[in-house]
């Protein structure tokens, strides 16, 4: 990233300080010393941090709209702006040059890209790899998810230790990335307990003026095999925002059981649901009949059920999901996908022309579940654009929406639909042109505001 190599030249020059200076009383490298000044005098306007709550951002770029070749668009059209930014929202947005009150502190974002923050909706914080030695998770070919829990029942003791430390390593890396709003499902288990909930409630505590998480409390060695049903109703009680489940005939054995169970603490406590569902059978299927029944016939959880994963749903015949996606949707039922790519694409654009909100998230990010997760949602945009089509520039500035939480800088017709005045100073800046070359090329992000606040990278003081 950016910050490291900014930081080794920074460290190179302090370091080979004493060098340069025995060189220009020689009589040698006077230019190369001077460049050198320049450099340092450059590093020296870089800022990390704003602590002003009013300020302007100048040389900020946002799309503007489409350039058209008869029914084509073929590009996107942007120009700098001045964002005046008040308590953590943005109060105006100014044109080149507009007049700027003399007394306002100015940062200059150096005409990157303003990208609308990334929403990770499907993380797991608590249980990580991540922040320590490279470990690859060990083979799982023939095991099934009974084996796998298994195997995290001698891990999570290694793990707990330094849950927290990991948990904050891995929210700096998705600050890095852009994004600052996610979900995180945390494990409820026999072997942690509420251990790791608690440290994960630390790690967010500590980072709560830069980031924001929701909790599922996930029972992931089953809600009824493992007998947590006291454990979940306790991290209700510390304040966990979701109930979570998991493979209700796979790992609890009994499929109406276990979702009755999971619904009724979730209105016991007047929370959501956010339930994994691995199941790609007849199982699965059923699973998710029966949760929109449930819904259906109890308006407490209307707007209040998210499946995570779901890929029944890329099993079933376009007539079958037609008829019960538009089910899910006048429930308000959202899917929440990883993109899995392999044998299983799921139905995503036919789900979203039914209406259904659909969100994505990293889900692990090395873990022993998978070595592969970066913690980059620009990561999960391209590959919708790759699996659905969107190659060309219109298709590559949808397939964003998926990260953000359904927020695009331009809307369908091209007109500006974000940043308005008013919206949350809520953006990552990356190095690009426009948002589709960002998401074909996941381009790198060297800022990240959250709530007005310069949460990751460098700005230079205007």
């Amino acid at each position: 990233m950016h910050t490291e190599h900014r930081h080794s030249r920074r460290a190179f020059l302090r370091g080979t300080g004493g060098l340069m200076t025995a060189s220009a009383v020689m009589g040698m490298g006077t230019a190369s010393a001077a460049g050198a000044a320049a450099g340092a005098a450059e590093e020296q306007a870089l800022i990390g941090e704003i602590a002003e709550t009013h300020y302007y951002l100048t040389e900020v770029r946002l799309e503007n709209g489409f350039e058209r070749e008869g029914e084509y668009i073929t590009a996107t059209r942007t120009a700098l702006h001045t964002l005046e930014i008040r308590d953590g929202r943005i109060q105006a947005i100014l044109g080149e040059g507009a007049a700027l009150a003399p007394d306002v502190p100015r940062y200059s974002a150096g005409g990157k890209l303003a990208l609308p923050a990334f929403r990770d909706m499907h993380i797991h914080l608590d249980k990580t790899f991540y922040g320590g030695p490279w470990q690859a998770p060990l083979p799982r070919q023939g095991k099934t998810i009974m084996d796998m829990i298994a195997r995290e029942e001698i891990l999570l003791p290694k793990l707990l230790p330094s849950s927290q430390q990991r948990a904050e390593a891995l929210i700096d890396l998705l600050l890095s990335q852009g994004t600052t709003v996610a979900r995180s499902h945390c494990n409820i288990d026999p072997v942690s307990g509420l251990k790791s909930l608690e440290h994960l409630q630390l790690a967010l505590e500590r980072h709560r003026d830069r980031f924001e998480c929701e909790i599922v409390a996930f029972p992931q060695h089953g809600l009824l095999h493992s007998k947590v049903d006291g454990l979940m109703r306790e991290a209700m009680a510390m304040g966990v925002q979701f109930v979570g489940g998991l493979d209700p005939t796979n790992v609890d054995g009994a499929m109406e059981q276990s979702l009755d169970a999971m619904f009724q603490i979730a209105l016991d406590h007047d929370k959501a649901v956010d339930i994994h569902l691995h199941e790609t059978g007849p199982a699965g299927v059923a699973a998710i009949n029966y949760m929109v029944e449930t819904v259906e016939r109890t308006p407490q959880l209307k707007d209040r059920l998210n499946l995570s994963h779901a890929f029944a749903l890329g099993t079933l015949p376009e007539a079958e999901l037609d008829a019960l996606a538009e089910r899910m949707t006048a429930q308000g039922v959202t899917v929440i996908s990883t993109v899995p790519i392999g044998a299983l694409t799921m139905p995503l654009p036919r789900l979203r022309e039914k209406g259904v909100t659909l969100m994505t998230g990293t889900d692990s990010v090395i873990d022993h579940w998978s070595p592969f997760g970066t913690g980059d949602m620009l990561e999960k945009a391209n590959l919708c654009a790759q699996l659905y089509g969107g190659r060309d520039e219109f298709g590559l500035t949808r397939a964003m929406a998926i990260a953000t939480g359904d927020v695009l800088p331009l809307d369908d017709a091209g007109e500006r639909a974000w940043p308005t005045p008013g919206d949350a100073a809520e953006f990552a800046l990356a190095e690009a042109s426009c948002s589709a070359e960002a998401v074909a090329r996941r381009s790198a992000r060297s800022a990240t505001f959250h709530k007005g606040r310069l949460v990751f990278g460098n700005v230079s003081r205007a």
